[in-house]
């Protein structure tokens, strides 16, 4: 054991677990941190559930992907082709919270979203090239210590951004809102991206070459084709016809199909680009087809379950998770309980289940850690039903809730070291990106509605409904264990 642990501290997964800290940071003030800022304000609980719809960012994030696998940044070349990447994110994502603290819910939600939606796309850009640069940095059997220090430094800035932004903001006084406790708030915790600014110059640059060259002319039209593609995405998104009156049920069915829709746009612009000859089509292959196709030749007739799988495995935890600070603050915490059970102490669980999570990969193998992660999560989840008709009690609540960082912790990690071992080395950047991509579309579509479903069925039977949720993973991970 203590040569195992030992391995956590070699240079390459300290390095690794700063990473993870510029990759934490923004999530909290994207998410979590956000919605105490938005119920504060005073924000319709509908309203804050539907911000959690940034984190699409990271479930379209292989839209862009092949830009950061494939695409030389000029002026940075010679420090290497990841370490320039994860420079200019980094950069991207200290100025768009600088952004975000300069506004004010009450006064202009829609400038606060496009803030916000900026700090997701380039954290979301950034979690593209760190899981490349950890997948190239070390075979598949050393994958395990360096997801768990990745994991280890993601929780730490989640306390920083989460339970260090909640404390601040309830020593300036934050339980009455005012805009500039949280613009200290957010200028405060923009300055902790230098952790990962460091990292990035002192960490060595993965020794994979990009095998597929392409000339700068070349790189400059794929560019621009999936820019144009990403703006045909969201133009037919934000503009497909509104239709009122409808339960929530039809609403949720028109926005996957406004989902697919966009999607599918998207992917007709590179297929006409390609056509008229605006692409090469080698390279076009290459680039979009290759990483797809490379999937499925590999896996065959198991590639489906796979990929409903990654699909389903975070659903309990992420579904629940929106909701869990405005349930606690509409329970009666205050700030400073929330700070420190919720985001203090669990996380710590949340980092030390991460740490369980990758040991018990190493020894019984990725399928049993899954497995145990997927059972944990979705029974912790019913617990948070308990807590609801109970009354306030802050022992109730530090319990549970280091119950369920625990289970999340673990299942994270299981399911990281998963993700990496079904990645080709040929394709890090833009496989990887697909598999986390699927792995948060559903969670967050069904997300964004969850303030809507407590509204109809309240809090108790709301969580129940997040456990029901993971059980269908539980029997994927049994057949998919028995055929492998």
């Amino acid at each position: 054991m203590i040569k195992e642990l030992n391995i956590f501290l070699k240079k390459e997964n300290l390095t690794m677990a700063g990473l993870g800290f510029s990759a934490g940071l923004p999530i909290m003030l994207v998410f979590s941190t956000l919605s105490v800022w938005l119920v504060k304000a005073g924000i319709e609980r509908s309203t804050v559930t539907l911000f959690s719809w940034a984190g699409f960012a990271y479930s379209f994030k292989f839209l862009w992907s092949p830009i950061v696998d494939k695409f030389e940044i000029p002026l940075l070349k010679k420090i290497g082709h990841r370490k320039s990447w994860l420079l200019v994110t980094q950069i991207l994502i200290f100025f768009s919270i600088i952004l975000a603290s300069f506004s004010n819910p009450q006064d202009n939600l829609k400038f606060m979203a496009i803030a916000i939606v900026l700090i997701a796309f380039f954290s979301a850009t950034q979690d593209i090239v760190i899981d490349a640069f950890r997948i190239e940095s070390a075979p598949e059997k050393k994958q395990g210590p360096l997801s768990s220090m990745y994991l280890a430094g993601y929780r730490i800035a989640m306390i920083v951004s989460g339970a260090g932004s909640l404390w601040l903001a309830s020593y300036l006084g934050g339980e009455n809102y005012q805009q500039n406790i949280w613009r200290q708030v957010y200028q405060s915790m923009s300055l902790f991206m230098i952790i990962g600014l460091t990292c990035t110059l002192i960490s060595k640059e993965p020794n994979t070459k990009n095998n597929s060259k392409i000339n700068r002319i070349n790189q400059i039209k794929f560019t621009l084709s999936t820019i144009l593609s990403i703006i045909i995405f969201f133009v037919i998104f934000f503009n497909f016809p509104k239709i009122n009156n409808l339960n929530y049920t039809f609403i949720f069915i028109i926005n996957i199909i406004k989902i697919l829709l966009s999607f599918s746009a998207s992917i007709f612009t590179l297929y006409v680009l390609e056509k008229i000859k605006f692409l090469p089509k080698r390279q076009s292959q290459e680039i979009f087809i290759k990483p797809i196709t490379n999937f499925f030749i590999r896996y065959k007739k198991i590639a489906i379950i796979i990929l409903l799988l990654i699909g389903l495995y975070r659903i309990a935890d992420v579904v629940m998770g929106v909701m869990a600070n405005i349930f606690y603050l509409e329970k009666g915490y205050e700030i400073k309980d929330i700070a420190t059970f919720s985001k203090f102490f669990g996380l710590i669980a949340t980092i030390l289940g991460g740490f369980l999570g990758g040991i018990v990969a190493m020894r019984f193998g990725t399928y049993k850690s899954l497995l145990i992660g997927a059972i944990t999560a979705a029974l912790t989840n019913v617990l948070f039903s308990f807590l609801a008709i109970t009354e306030k009690n802050l022992f109730f609540l530090a319990t549970i809730i280091t119950a369920d960082n625990l289970a999340s912790g673990f299942a994270g990690a299981a399911f990281v070291v998963y993700l990496s071992s079904l990645t080709s080395i040929r394709f890090t950047a833009t496989q990887y990106a697909l598999f986390s991509s699927l792995m948060l579309f559903i969670p967050k579509l069904i997300a964004g509605y969850s303030g809507a479903i407590v509204d109809v069925i309240n809090y108790p039977f709301f969580f129940i409904f997040t456990a029901i949720l993971g059980i269908p993973v539980i029997f994927i991970i049994i057949y998919l264990n028995k055929i492998n």
